[in-house]
C-alpha cells in the first residue's frame, strides 16, 4: 500500500477515488513514566518514553487507516495527515486519515 501526504502520486494516475478512510488509537501514560518525565523537565531536555509512545501510537493508527483502505479495495492513500489530542489529562488519540484511491502506474 503506498501512502503519500501529496494529493497526487508522480507516474501514476488515480482511476478511481474510495473515500475518506482513518485509523486511530488512544495511548494513556503510565505513572512511572510521569515522574521520570517530570524529573526529566526540571533539567531539560527530550522526553524519550513520550517521544517512543507517540511514534508507537501514529504507526498504529497509520496501520489501521491502510487496513481500512485495503477493506476498501484502494491500493494507494492520498493526502495522509496525522493529528492528535488530548482526549483526558492522561491520554492522547492519535488519528491519521487520508483518502484511499485505485492508482494505475503510467
Amino acid at each position: 500500500m503506498l501512502v503519500v501526504t501529496t494529493p497526487d502520486i508522480a507516474h501514476a494516475r488515480i482511476v478511481q477515488t474510495l473515500g475518506v478512510v482513518r485509523g486511530s488509537t488512544i495511548q494513556s501514560r503510565h505513572i512511572g513514566k510521569d515522574i521520570l518525565a517530570f524529573l526529566k523537565m526540571l533539567i531539560g531536555g527530550e522526553i524519550r518514553n513520550y517521544t517512543q509512545m507517540m511514534a508507537q501510537a501514529r504507526e498504529e493508527s497509520m496501520q489501521r487507516m491502510v487496513d481500512m483502505a485495503q477493506a476498501m479495495g484502494a491500493n494507494a492513500v492520498v493526502n495522509m495527515r496525522f493529528t492528535s489530542v488530548a482526549v483526558m489529562s492522561t491520554a492522547a488519540e492519535s488519528l491519521a486519515y487520508g483518502t484511499a484511491v485505485i492508482i494505475e502506474e503510467v
